[in-house]
C-alpha cells in the first residue's frame, strides 16, 4: 500500500513539474513581440476574386456556365 502511495506522489510531482516546465515559455514576457500589419491584398483583384456581393460573381457565373459541358457526355 506504502509503495502503491509513493509511486503515485511520484507521478503526481513529475506530472506537475512537466505542466510547469511547459507553461512556463507561454508565460514568459517576451519584450520584443513582432506586431504583425494588415497582409498585402493588392493583387486580389481578377475574376475569381473580385466579390462586390461577398462571393467572386464573375466566377461564379463562369464556372456554372462550365457546368453542362463537364456532365453531358460530348458525341
Amino acid at each position: 500500500m506504502k509503495k502503491n502511495l509513493a509511486r503515485a506522489a511520484g507521478a503526481a510531482v513529475l506530472a506537475g513539474a512537466a505542466l510547469f516546465a511547459a507553461t512556463a515559455p507561454a508565460l514568459a514576457d517576451t519584450p520584443g513581440v513582432v506586431v504583425v500589419d494588415e497582409p498585402d491584398t493588392s493583387g486580389l483583384t481578377n475574376i475569381w476574386t473580385f466579390a462586390p456581393l461577398g462571393v467572386p460573381v464573375l466566377g461564379l457565373i463562369q464556372s456554372v456556365n462550365g457546368v453542362p459541358g463537364k456532365l453531358l457526355p460530348s458525341f
